[in-house]
């Protein structure tokens, strides 16, 4: 009887460990450095050239000083033309619901 639940113990452990997944590493395995040169570089606009994308088919607003082609979703906005009340301008206000301080 000790001997069968010895032999249970053993293979319940021994399936644990080769069910359980882990990180192998050889001799071949490879580290992977990232590309330092696919980072995209942010492009800077002026709020000249953001005040006129202030349509419903070019809708760019800012928020936190981040610029934002938003004219895919304007249709969406759950405030409906709300969206489009700050059309071109800064909407962090709109955006968070309060004034927002850097």
């Amino acid at each position: 009887m000790v001997l069968v639940v010895g032999a249970l113990i053993l293979a319940v452990i021994l399936g644990v460990f080769l069910l359980i997944p882990r990180d192998r590493k050889s001799a071949y395995s490879k580290t992977v450095h990232p590309n330092v040169n696919t980072n995209k570089a942010s492009k800077l606009y002026s709020k000249t050239e953001v005040s006129l994308h202030n349509k419903r088919t070019d809708c760019w607003i800012i928020i936190k000083n981040k610029v934002y082609d938003v004219t895919s979703y304007v249709e969406e906005h759950p405030g409906g033309d709300a969206i489009l009340a700050h059309a071109g301008d800064d909407s962090t206000e709109g955006f968070y619901g309060y004034a927002s301080i850097n």
